[in-house]
């Protein structure tokens, strides 16, 4: 490494070298590329001692540390929701919990009660991953909730189930906002797309593959030595021990915040890499520090209507019901059918990311129905199927947030991934009759509705400045999204089949609302800037702060 050694100069902490005031050109270099770039226009000598590819290899080893370890302890949350959903479905586990009964409807109380823990627990839970720090709690609520999953497996009714899945609301409300807090206080603005996008690929690929776990372990209960235990058991204790399983890998390998010089956890950079890491994040939009915590400047995020818009790109969540007593004696016979259909059911109620993954998990409905009753394949096959139009998503991911960081464009992603939903909605309700155009029409839903979800937390992250408003915009970013599992009316009914043209029809209209607050943002964020370049308005607390578009 190139660095240049001023025993003067090189020690000092990460609250003082935003003070440094002595720059002497013979001891430094020409401010770099890095610096040039810089937002708040702030001069940070301790940049200026690396290299541009110094730096680059530094972020590379962040990546390889943080990434993919964020990404595995995400698995659990998509996985769960497609599980949870072929669980209920499970005629061993409705003969057991008495689930098929009119007053209440208990598949809807189960699903639902978890929201109110859920949406309620949200803000003060995000709080706690800075309090206590990412690696302790995160490792230690998904490690809970592992074991509330275990505990899913030997109920005896069905109101035990429901007082897990209140259990379970809350130790989930904490773990995706603090996950998308910690990465954002590691990265600059600009680096942020790519990083979300392969973070959530990783959880979102696994749910793809949810299906076909949660099949084959229902085949235990053919088993002579399983018999009296459901297969719908197996499901909950096995998901349960892997989540234990990854929540130890969590306490190992996670990472502290940046600024937390004390953790040892970052063993792999060296107190002034880590200085580095925090300089970059304070010359791009100067908010790396962390403030006292001040309750009122938490809450103010709340007065910042931009907030609510972000949010408002994720809780219109499409909620289906599969009312069983509707059905048919010959689709009840259906097995497919009946699976499919109360997937619907548990899936969109589960739908806590609103417009975009609201379609996603719509399509954890469509697609056996489209694979199995359309093009005939048998289960198995049909669960295979599913994998490749995530695959298609995962590249669009990549492609739009590689795009957005290049580019310096956040909205214009959203709206061409709301866009590309749209038109594999409409491919998938009105080709009817051709199965192979609908299942074409899959891939186009499934990358956009998929894709907008990491697109849709950058834009709001490169658009917020302070630690403890990042904090409150994870929350109700996520939070806001739940809301609409809880008072989405029943749009895909038995009833519309086999076009379910009322249930799309929705589903498109919430995309072209994400258009419509997409356009309101991008007008108001330039003429703000216009505004803040003429030294008429000071944004987000920084004179040289400027919003992107």
């Amino acid at each position: 490494m190139a660095l240049r050694q001023d025993p003067e100069k090189l020690d000092f902490g990460h609250e003082d070298y935003t003070k440094a005031s002595s720059y002497d050109e013979k001891s430094y270099p020409p401010p770099s590329a890095e610096h040039a770039e810089s937002s708040t226009g702030r001069y940070d000598p301790i940049i200026d001692r690396y290299t541009e590819e110094e730096i680059k290899r530094i972020v590379r080893r962040v990546d390889l540390r943080l990434i993919p370890i964020c990404g595995l302890i995400c698995i659990p949350v998509p996985t769960k929701r497609p599980f949870v959903s072929s669980r209920l479905q499970h005629d061993s586990m409705t003969k057991e919990l008495k689930l098929a009964t009119k007053n209440p409807d208990r598949y809807s109380v189960i699903t639902l009660v978890f929201f109110i823990t859920y949406v309620i627990a949200q803000p003060p839970t995000t709080l706690l991953t800075r309090f206590f720090g990412p690696r302790i709690w995160l490792a230690t609520i998904t490690l809970c909730w592992g074991v509330t999953m275990i505990g899913f497996g030997f109920v005896k009714d069905w109101k035990t189930l429901v007082g897990l899945r209140l259990i379970l609301g809350i130790l989930e409300s904490g773990f995706f906002p603090g996950v998308v807090y910690l990465l954002s206080t590691w990265y600059r603005r600009y680096e942020m797309g790519k990083r979300y996008s392969i973070f959530y690929l990783i959880g979102s690929l696994a749910s793809a593959f949810g299906g076909i776990l949660a099949f084959g372990l229902m085949q235990i209960e053919r088993y002579p030595r399983t018999r009296g235990n459901g297969g719908w058991r197996w499901i909950f204790i096995v998901e349960g021990c892997l989540t234990c399983l990854v929540a130890l890998l969590g306490y190992i390998l996670l990472v502290s915040f940046p600024d937390n010089q004390k953790s040892r956890f970052v063993w792999f950079l060296s107190a002034e890499e880590r200085q580095l890491i925090v300089a970059r994040v304070n010359q791009d939009r100067g908010d790396a520090d962390l403030e006292k915590f001040s309750f009122k400047k938490w809450l103010g995020g709340a007065s910042d209507w931009k907030i609510w818009a972000y949010g408002l790109c994720k809780p219109l969540s499409l909620t289906g019901t599969f009312n069983p007593r509707q059905a048919t004696k010959q689709q009840m016979n259906d097995r497919v059918y009946v699976t499919t259909k109360r997937r619907l059911d548990l899936a969109n109620f589960s739908s806590g990311f609103g417009c975009a993954t609201t379609v996603s998990y719509a399509l954890a409905y469509f697609l056996p129905i489209i694979l199995n009753l359309g093009l005939k394949y048998d289960t198995g096959t049909s669960q295979c199927l599913i994998a490749p139009p995530y695959v298609f998503a995962g590249i669009v991911m990549i492609a739009t947030g590689w795009f957005g960081d290049k580019y310096h464009q956040r909205g214009l992603c959203v709206a061409f991934n709301a866009m590309l939903c749209i038109i594999g909605l409409a491919v998938m309700g009105w080709a009817y009759g051709d199965t192979r155009a609908r299942y074409f029409g899959v891939f186009f839903a499934t990358a956009g509705s998929n894709a907008n979800v990491p697109s849709v937390l950058t834009y709001q992250a490169n658009n917020i400045r302070g630690q403890w408003k990042r904090a409150f915009c994870s929350a109700t970013l996520v939070g806001m999204g739940a809301l609409g599992g809880i008072v989405g009316s029943t749009v895909f009914r038995s009833l519309d089949s086999p076009t379910y043209v009322p249930g799309l029809s929705v589903a498109m209209g919430s995309q072209v609302v994400i258009l419509l607050v997409v356009g309101v943002l991008t007008v108001t964020f330039k003429s703000n800037n216009k505004k803040a370049d003429r030294g008429e308005k000071i944004l987000e607390d920084s004179p040289s702060f400027r919003y992107t578009v």
